[in-house]
Parts: structure tokens; C-alpha cells; sequence
């Protein structure tokens, strides 16, 4: 078997996917939920209730806020506790909405059979359509960008979709939440890329998924069998394959340019796998998004484990279930180790782009002291975009936003392969981070002026 992968660069991290097969658990109910208006790229939603409304699982709680977002619905039946701000994963307090959990009714609209709807019995079922269950449902992207889904179906006048790339690397080091959906939604993942390529308007769909999941590719190559629409494409392990432009790569062998071209500019429109499923209940089930699959994992976590989890679950509540913060220093991630933010509390509540929460010991947290740089190009070769970090980072620190434009910061995708390459344990990502915002103000107050 060929193995397909891209490139430009990549790095091996140490896997632990400590999780691998551990079967799903449906997490317990919160006592009370806290939904965050910001749970995807764009405008925040804005509040549709109040103090002291009821509401139900499924019902709708903020509206999108702009062309750019996502309306926001409740996962709990309940009644609004409070509009307010709570402490969120960037580590700032953010407005949000918290809502007294009271039950457990659903909105009667949604479908709760396990009846598996196939796209051929719905003829109804029009491009557009599709795509606008999609929007309403509040569907934005499910491996942690979280850009909303609708827009990326409606690409801009000057690119033509050619075909729906579904991403199931899950190429981060311990999550597993992704595997876990595959080898238990196959059949709803497949129509969720029938309706993705339907609204898209393509006749040929892939599915990248890397070789550390050989019963998954064995599963979907079966129920694929004789479908020349549907292509299984096997990859080689490597990181960072999970980001859209590398996969996009790897699997039609296209190289997407520096922003602002997208993966659909080279024909491809590119969604998570979890994405393809949240498509499926939204538009056969009539199921908003308020749930999704969630990875908890650590060395020292007494029982880590996949979960169905409703969002504005506080994260404390997934840990005590694996059996309670371990012992010692530990640093918990909202995501996996290389690209997951550090939290400040526990109290951060699951939200549409939390595939993972990873707990890590003090010895694979604790950073080493940096040393100079010794020139060794190691970042070079790692970045799979192509830049040279080493200078991003040392022109970042002495802000000169100038320069760090013209050396194209903004294609940077802060996977971490640079920092994590590096000999001398420099912080290069932590100071590219800083250079890519600013430079990204400074191009939209350009922009703004003209």
C-alpha cells in the first residue's frame, strides 16, 4: 500500500494515543451550562434570551452576529441563569451565556431515531438547500478552526470546487475523538460527504486517514467498495497532515499559495471529519449543533476516555468522570500538546472546537531553559509552510512588522513543528504568534482605510 503524505516539512511527535480504543461514553448532564458566544472564527453570536427564559436542548440561545459566524444553541433544557463573562480557553473573560440544567427535553423538530437517512430518499434535498441547514444549525469547523461550514460550501465567484476533501488524520499526538467517531458513525460520515459534495456541487470526495488507524481505512475502504465517487487515501504518518493546505497536498497532490488563497482555490474544499457527521444529524436529523466528540487523556489521568459530550460541560466535570486531577504539577490543554491553548482554570466549558482535553505531567510540560541558537536550520526543514522561523521569531521580538510582513508571517499556521524541532529550546512560535497578530491588525486597519 502506497502511502501519500505532503511535502514540505513535518515532524514525528511521540504519539500516546492513550485512547485508541476506548469506546465513546455519553457524558453525564451538567449542573449548569456555559455556551461562550465566541465558538467560531468571525463575529461573536448575540443573545436571543434572557434571565429567567426556559429553553430546551436543541433550542436556539444566540443568533450569528455577522456574514462571518454561527448561531448558538442550548445542549441542556434548563432556564437562563445569566447573561454574562466567564473565563474561556484563550484565558480571558469572554461574554457568555449560562443556563441551570433542569431535565433533560428536546426541541420536538429534531429527530432522536437511529434511523440512517441516505441522501437518495430526499430529492428534496437542493444544493442550496443543504447548505442552508447547514448555516442554521450553527455547524462551524469541528477540528478545532472552527471557521463556520456554510461559507466554505459557497465558494467565491473566482474559484471552482472540484472536490470534498474530508479530513480524518487526527494527526495531534494523544487525541482520539475523531478515530472513535469513525469507527462508530461510518455510515453517517459517509452521508455527510454525500450532502458536503451535493452542496458543493463535485462528483468526487476523499477521505485522508493516516496509517496509525488501519482498522478505520479497512472499515471505510469496505463501505466504499464500488463507489467511484468515494476515495480512501491512506497516508504516512506525519505531522502537521491534519492542516487543510498539507492535506489538500498530500491527497491531489496541489499546493494551495500564500493567503489569502484557501484550499478551494486549487479546487478543494476541505472539512473535519466531525464536521461531515455534525452535517448529517443538521440536515437529516434536524439536529442543531450542541454536542460533540470529545478526547480526555493524559499518562497519569486514572482513566482516560472518549466521550459524547454536550457543550458548556465544564471540563472539570469530563476530568473527575476519568477519575480526578493526578497528583503533582500538571498543565491542561484545551486540544492536544502541540497546538492546544494552556488553560487558566478547569471551569472552561467544552465548545464546538474542543476535540481533546490533555492533561500533561510536569515533566512534559515544563519547558527547558533556551540557549542561542546555533544555527542549525532545524526549523527550516520542519516548517511545512515553507518559511524560515528562526527569523520570524528573532524579527517578531524586535517588532519590526515590517520586515516580518514581507517574510510572509501570515502563512504561518502556528502548528509548533518549529518549536518543537528546535535544539536549543528556543520559544519560536510564542514570538512568530505575537509577530502574526500583529501584522494581521495592521493589514485589516490597512484594509479599513481603503
Amino acid at each position: 500500500m502506497k502511502l501519500r503524505t505532503f511535502r514540505i516539512g513535518g515532524v514525528h511527535p511521540e504519539e500516546n494515543k492513550l485512547t485508541h480504543e476506548v469506546a465513546t461514553v455519553v457524558a453525564a448532564l451538567p449542573k449548569q451550562a456555559i455556551f461562550p458566544l465566541s465558538q467560531h472564527i468571525g463575529a461573536p453570536a448575540k443573545p436571543v434570551v434572557q434571565k429567567g427564559d426556559k429553553v430546551k436542548v436543541g433550542t436556539l440561545i444566540a443568533e450569528a452576529g455577522g456574514f462571518v459566524s454561527a448561531p448558538i444553541f442550548s445542549s441542556v433544557s434548563g432556564t437562563v441563569f445569566k447573561v454574562d463573562t466567564a473565563i474561556d480557553a484563550t484565558g480571558y473573560r469572554k461574554p457568555v451565556i449560562i443556563i441551570n440544567v433542569e431535565g433533560d427535553e428536546w426541541e420536538e423538530s429534531i429527530d432522536r431515531s437511529d434511523k440512517l437517512e441516505q441522501l437518495s430518499d430526499h430529492p428534496e434535498l437542493t444544493p442550496e438547500e443543504i447548505v442552508e441547514r447547514v448555516k442554521n444549525a450553527g455547524i462551524a469547523g469541528m477540528g478545532g478552526a472552527g471557521f463556520p461550514t456554510f461559507i466554505k460550501l459557497c465558494p467565491p465567484p473566482t474559484a471552482k470546487a472540484e472536490c470534498v476533501i474530508i479530513n480524518a488524520v487526527e494527526c495531534e499526538p494523544y487525541i482520539t475523538a475523531d478515530y472513535r467517531l469513525m469507527m462508530e458513525h461510518a455510515d453517517e460520515i459517509l452521508v455527510g460527504l454525500d450532502l458536503l459534495m451535493k452542496a458543493a456541487k463535485v462528483e468526487k470526495g476523499y477521505i485522508g486517514i493516516e496509517d496509525n488507524k488501519p482498522k478505520a481505512i479497512e472499515l471505510f475502504e469496505q463501505k466504499t467498495a464500488g463507489n467511484p465517487r468515494v476515495e480512501i487515501v491512506p497516508l504516512a504518518k506525519k505531522y502537521p497532515q491534519g492542516g487543510e493546505k498539507q492535506l489538500v497536498d498530500a491527497v491531489i497532490r496541489r499546493q494551495v499559495p500564500a493567503p489569502p488563497a484557501i484550499p478551494v482555490n486549487v479546487g478543494a474544499i476541505v472539512q473535519n471529519v466531525g464536521t461531515a457527521f455534525a452535517v448529517y444529524e443538521a440536515v437529516m436529523k434536524h439536529k442543531p449543533l450542541f454536542e460533540r466528540y470529545t478526547t480526555v487523556t493524559g499518562k497519569r489521568l486514572a482513566k482516560p476516555g472518549n466521550f459524547l459530550v454536550r457543550m458548556g460541560t465544564p471540563m472539570r466535570d469530563l476530568i473527575e468522570v476519568c477519575g480526578g486531577m493526578p497528583e503533582g504539577d500538571n498543565k491542561v490543554l484545551a486540544g492536544g500538546p502541540m497546538m492546544g491553548k494552556a488553560l487558566t482554570t478547569i471551569d472552561v466549558p467544552i465548545c464546538k472546537g474542543t476535540n481533546s482535553v490533555t492533561i500533561l505531567t510536569d515533566d512534559d510540560a515544563r519547558r527547558k531553559e533556551p540557549q542561542p541558537c546555533i544555527r542549525c536550520a532545524k526549523c527550516v526543514s520542519a516548517c511545512p509552510m515553507g518559511l524560515e522561523p528562526y527569523l520570524l521569531a528573532t524579527v517578531s521580538a524586535h517588532h519590526d512588522w515590517e520586515r516580518v510582513e514581507a517574510e510572509d508571517i501570515t502563512s504561518c499556521i502556528e502548528c509548533g513543528s518549529c518549536q518543537f524541532t528546535c535544539p536549543a529550546h528556543r520559544p519560536l512560535l510564542d514570538n512568530i504568534r505575537l509577530g502574526k497578530s500583529t501584522v494581521m491588525g495592521i493589514i485589516r486597519a490597512r484594509n479599513a482605510k481603503k
